[in-house]
């Protein structure tokens, strides 16, 4: 190693990950570093595409360098981002490294809308993401993605054979409602439909990604047993309005989450339809529907985090009744979306076991 790379390296080495707590260089976040004459360039190998420290830690590798080598480099900063994960390469589905489980105490807080944008925001970023509605009752993700005609595709992987989910807009994307008829009432009974749900897990061929997004039914019940005694489950993010009868039952889900037999890290919470934004000439005033800011009060009071609020939106009900298309992009979305990249990263991070 020459001695300017090594000044560079050192230089690299007091720049920390503000999630990590670590230096670049001891990550190995440094990458591909390339002197030519007075310009200096690397890669930047981030934990997640959405990471919402980029630009910071851009600008501290940059102040770092100049500190050290003074102002005469132009210094070339490209990133990627290799997403980390915390599952056993022997557990089911071991091509995904993360499985994200999105959950509700209450029905009707909009558990499915948060999936869907979060997989799609996610997948927008440039990460491999699937979406899986694990609500066998009510399944509304075909809906919401504007596929409900759509029907499987079969597929043989090592001798066995699976269904293929359903793409779109770079999403991959399955539900039992797949399987039946809009029209028809799916009735199940909690052993058939923690079964049916078992299948889904099991029968399904993903492949390679870095999210996976289970959207489950609401409450508490044997499909929520099903997920954690069958595969490794990274979090859970809990969606609740602020509105007191849903923060009762956003108590009771985060309580179960807890128990000794089922024990997920709870990566964040997410409040819905935090206000309403009327236009009033120049004014915006939000309008406080369902109360105020009551989920963010939840999460400091339970010490998690709050990855942030989605107000009631026209464009958000209108996404969710035609289906998201290419161009889909709500931007309340991408901090909320960040957030839960990161807390996934923190925790990847995390000696097994805390």
């Amino acid at each position: 190693m020459d001695n300017l790379t090594q000044k560079i390296l050192q230089a690299l080495s007091k720049v920390y990950d503000p999630d990590l707590k670590q230096d670049l260089v001891s990550l190995g976040m440094i990458d591909a570093l390339v002197i030519d004459h007075t310009t200096i360039t690397f890669t930047l190998v981030l934990t997640t595409p959405a990471c919402p420290m980029q630009a910071l830690m851009k600008q501290a590798c940059i102040e770092a360098i100049q500190q050290s080598l003074g102002s005469g480099f132009s210094i070339v900063i490209q990133t990627t981002a290799k997403v980390t994960s915390s599952r056993s390469k022997a557990a089911m589905l071991p091509e995904v490294k993360n499985v994200i489980a999105i959950a509700s105490g209450k029905g009707g807080v909009g558990k499915s809308t948060i999936a869907t944008h979060l997989a799609l925001t996610l997948a927008n970023h440039g990460a491999a993401v699937g979406l899986l509605d694990a609500d066998i009752f009510g399944p509304s993700i075909p809906t919401m993605w504007g596929c409900e005609t759509e029907k499987p595709k079969m597929v043989v992987h090592d001798g066995k054979k699976y269904m293929l989910p359903i793409e779109r807009c770079g999403v991959k994307l399955f539900s039992i409602g797949f399987l039946a008829s809009s029209q028809e009432a799916l009735v199940w009974r909690g052993p058939m439909a923690s079964a049916a749900f078992k299948q889904l897990l099991q029968e399904v061929y993903w492949g390679k990604l870095d999210y996976l997004l289970i959207d489950l039914p609401p409450g508490t019940s044997d499909i929520h047993l099903t997920l954690v005694k069958t595969i490794a489950v990274t979090g859970v993010v809990l969606v609740t309005t602020p509105q007191k009868v849903a923060l009762i039952d956003a108590v009771k889900a985060m309580a179960m989450f807890r128990k000794e037999q089922i024990q997920l890290p709870i990566l964040g919470l997410v409040e819905n339809m935090s206000y309403l934004c009327n236009s009033d000439k120049n004014a915006i005033t939000p309008q406080y529907i369902f109360g105020r800011e009551g989920g963010k009060r939840l999460a400091a009071k339970e010490n998690i985090p709050f990855l942030g609020q989605v107000p009631l939106m026209a464009q958000i009900c209108a996404i969710g009744d035609s289906g998201v298309t290419a161009d889909t992009h709500i931007e309340v979305f991408d901090p909320i979306t960040q957030q839960l990249a990161q807390q996934i990263a923190i925790r990847n991070a995390m000696p097994h076991g805390e």
